[in-house]
């Protein structure tokens, strides 16, 4: 039975399932309410920024008193993997995006308030304008400013507008990346927010050196020939990802490398589709021996096997707020193959192997690649190297200094 609420509100209750921690009376406690309906019912993207954060964050500072709101179908997995933080559920019926966005603007206040919390964090552009108390909202992305070209035109609209308001309205905004800060500055004026940034982390468990088994297991999930070796792609097929341009890169490596006799791996690209029409109709037109697989969402895990066990993991991305998937890759022992736009040599730093993102580089970069094992060895190892260099606890850390100044 769950312990009583109000409607449209119910905690998840029950030792190791959300109930709160055992506090020590002596420690001052601050009351942090994080919003995370937004969460997509995948859990990817902001889904796993979310469970980052709130899993590590009494590791952070043991006088947060933190409380997490989820839609339902959520409430039973966060409850699991953060048994310090209470999680509540959000009514039924916020699965629906525009309520979703009404109740954020009535529910998750009112809620606050019964909490007695002093801070609120919205995790995904979006607060609640009637919230007067302390407030912290995370940016993940400045290029729907920048390259909206990038984005479809509702989601580009919607976004510049609430990071606008954000960063006018707001004390505390956290962003991803250095980059993604000093483009919000670039482009949007009168900026009266405190921009922190918050490095991403890598989940150890899901993202590490695969076993020979975890290997044979991405093959198969993938749907590969036996023995067969592959590249790798992470991500949602969409106009920024450049996958257009990496199916061009793939074929000519093919062509070329044939007229010497030598093989190239399958390109397997793991992802959802987005609003890429381009890439689309090049995925649509694909014959059995063009090897290139589309794999759609692999499980998580798999993806450790997927990564880690390619000859070398491509995001040619025109840029990214981020770029969690080759700190992602990294953390499984991959050489990585991306561009230095945006964010992405600030997560990739020396362990990343760096090329123009257009169809012509991309081809020379991913031939080089399959010509030097050596270098592609050395690559590996520094990429553990880098990778172990990203902590869920290190970003815990800034959002919990965050909370405190905020409550303050």
């Amino acid at each position: 039975m769950s312990a009583p609420g109000y409607p449209g509100h119910s905690p998840v209750d029950g030792p190791g399932r959300g109930a709160p921690a055992r506090k020590d009376p002596r420690v001052p406690q601050t009351t942090v309410l994080v919003d995370g309906t937004a969460v997509p019912r995948d859990l990817g993207g902001v889904g796993r920024y979310v469970e980052g954060v709130v899993s590590h964050l009494a590791a952070a500072d043991a006088g947060l008193d933190v409380h997490l709101v989820v839609r339902p179908g959520h409430a039973e997995h966060f409850a699991a993997i953060a048994p310090d933080v209470t999680v509540h559920r959000a009514p039924a019926w916020t699965d629906s995006v525009p309520l979703r966005f009404l109740w954020e603007q009535t529910g998750l206040p009112a809620l606050g308030r019964r909490l007695g919390a002093s801070v609120l964090h919205s995790p995904h552009y979006t607060f609640p304008f009637g919230w007067r108390r302390g407030s912290v909202v995370t940016l993940h992305d400045a290029t729907f400013f920048s390259n909206p070209e990038w984005h479809s035109r509702l989601k580009r609209t919607f976004f510049t507008w609430w990071s606008r308001r954000s960063l006018r309205s707001r004390p505390v905004v956290l962003v991803p990346s250095a980059a993604t800060a000093t483009e919000a500055a670039r482009v949007v004026a009168g900026i009266r927010a405190d921009v922190r940034v918050a490095p991403l982390g890598v989940d150890r468990a899901r993202f590490h050196e695969p076993s020979v088994a975890e290997v044979e297991d991405a093959r198969i999930a993938a749907g590969l020939p036996d023995d067969a070796e592959w590249i790798a792609f992470l991500g949602t097929i969409e106009p920024r990802k450049n996958v257009t341009a990496l199916l061009d890169a793939h074929a000519a490596v093919r062509a070329a490398r044939a007229t010497t006799g030598s093989s190239t791996p399958w390109l397997v690209l793991s992802g959802a589709r987005g609003w890429d029409t381009s890439a689309t109709e090049r995925l649509d037109a694909l014959q059995d021996d063009d090897h290139v697989v589309e794999a759609g969402y692999l499980p998580l895990e798999d993806l450790a096997g997927f990564l880690g066990g390619a000859r070398f993991v491509v995001y040619p991305s025109l840029g990214e707020g981020f770029g969690l998937p080759v700190v992602e890759a990294m953390a499984t022992g991959a050489c990585v193959l991306t561009t230095r736009r945006l964010s992405l040599p600030e997560v990739g730093g020396d362990a990343a192997v760096y090329t123009e993102p257009d169809a012509e580089s991309l081809a020379s970069a991913m031939a080089a690649l399959l010509d030097e094992p050596d270098r592609v060895a050395a690559h590996r190892t520094a990429a553990l190297d880098r990778a172990a260099s990203f902590t869920w606890d290190a970003t815990a850390a800034v959002h919990a200094a965050a909370y405190r100044e905020v409550a303050r």
